[in-house]
């Protein structure tokens, strides 16, 4: 078995990473108004260019494998993360919606590329250490996100131009990332092994196991963009506790995504991603009856708590399912970015022919798909458990 003392700098270093890419998406969230004004776009041309940010990472996280084949796992993820850090410099340099578009599909495929290497590696990492960390780096991602989310709340309070925000943060990021690759794994394909196709279909159990994380990024993307709204649309609540209750579903998903290890770890992956659809119905139960504001933030917290865990063991029961993690792990990350994509013009058409009442019980059906299907995702129980191959008990840092 592999040396576990040897793997946890490259288990910390990965964490790391998922902290940066997601420290880029905080940044650039709360920025979004001013690129719209900088871009003199209306509501409607803004929803349309931020679309080429999913048709960017579906295109291009096939080629992740690709680039780690040729080039080893460590620089692979280098390279890509520090695109993925300096491409926020992009959306606010453009100045109309042609090149708004043209910026957002780079920024899409840039993150998505660095977002499947890094998930191959997590799950090489949880390989090595014979338990669940996914979960856990997922929650780092949330953290870094918050954190970068602060970060450009205090920048838009100061009236600072976002394209000063972007480059400090871009520069900043780069170099952490670049700091915390140095102590990645760095896998190298064999001599003889052949490399993997730039374009190809996801095997059928990535297929199976993407529809279970379409169904949490769906509630997940629903609860993000619409909970504050039905707050203050169905339930009159203030503003500031509309807001208050999306800032809970995000706190709620990251401790939940940190803590979320030691569950999965005591009972299971499908027992956990079961038990978490059950919590993720009542979730949205309630908020389909609440009749006041209290009820309704209750409701999206226990939605936040039973799907946090979700996407993660998705990744990783994706990345123990097969010989080819990256291809697996893209062809699941391809089917969780459209449903991200998707799920809030959706709950946004629902509402308008009938009430966010009805559109919210659209989420909590899916929601139940959760508990049906997480059998699925038996592969991610196997994984960490399994004995490793001689190449892949290298240690970090040195060449099977």
């Amino acid at each position: 078995m592999s040396d576990i003392g040897g793997v946890r700098p490259a288990r910390y270093a990965v964490a790391a990473v998922f902290a940066v890419h997601g420290a880029v998406t905080g940044s650039f969230a709360t920025r979004v108004p001013w690129v719209q004004d900088h871009a003199s776009l209306s509501a409607g041309r803004l929803g349309f260019a931020l679309a080429f940010t999913a048709l960017g990472a579906s295109c291009a996280m096939p080629l992740a494998g690709r680039i780690s084949h040729r080039f080893g796992s460590r620089t692979a993820l280098r390279g890509l993360l520090a695109l993925w850090t300096l491409s926020l410099i992009l959306p606010a340099l453009a100045p109309n919606l042609p090149t708004l578009c043209l910026a957002m599909f780079t920024y899409g495929a840039c993150a998505g590329m660095a977002d499947v290497a890094m998930n191959a590696l997590g799950v090489e990492v949880e390989r090595r250490l014979g338990k669940s960390i996914m979960s856990g780096l997922h929650g780092m991602w949330s953290a870094g996100a918050l954190t970068g989310s602060a970060a450009g709340t205090l920048a838009a309070h100061l009236g600072a131009d976002a394209r000063t925000h972007f480059l400090l943060a871009s520069a900043v990021l780069t170099a952490l990332g670049a700091v915390a690759c140095s102590w990645v794994l760095d896998i190298q394909p064999a001599e003889d092994e052949e490399p993997p196709p730039r374009f190809a279909l996801p095997p059928r159990s990535a297929l199976l196991i993407g529809m279970v994380g379409f169904c949490a990024v769906f509630a997940e993307g629903a609860s993000l963009d619409w909970s504050a709204v039905f707050l203050r649309d169905r339930l009159d609540s203030s503003a500031a506790l509309a807001a208050a209750s999306t800032t809970g579903f995000m706190l709620t998903m990251a401790v939940a995504r940190i803590a979320g290890d030691a569950v999965v770890n005591r009972f299971g992956a499908v027992r956990t991603v079961r038990a978490g659809g059950i919590l993720a119905v009542l979730g949205g139960l309630l908020v389909v009856v609440a009749g006041q504001p209290a009820v309704a933030m209750g409701g999206f917290a226990l939605m936040g708590l039973g799907i946090a865990v979700v996407v993660p063991l998705c990744f990783a029961a994706a990345g123990h399912a097969g010989p080819n993690p990256s291809q697996a792990i893209a062809g699941v990350a391809t089917i969780t970015y459209t449903s991200g994509l998707i799920a809030p013009s959706l709950i946004g058409g629902v509402a308008q022919a009938t009430s966010l009442v009805v559109s919210f019980g659209v989420v909590t059906a899916l929601a139940c798909g959760l508990a049906v299907c997480a059998g699925v995702l038996r592969s991610a129980e196997r994984g960490p458990g399994r004995e490793v191959s001689p190449r892949a008990a290298a240690a970090p840092g040195q060449r099977p």
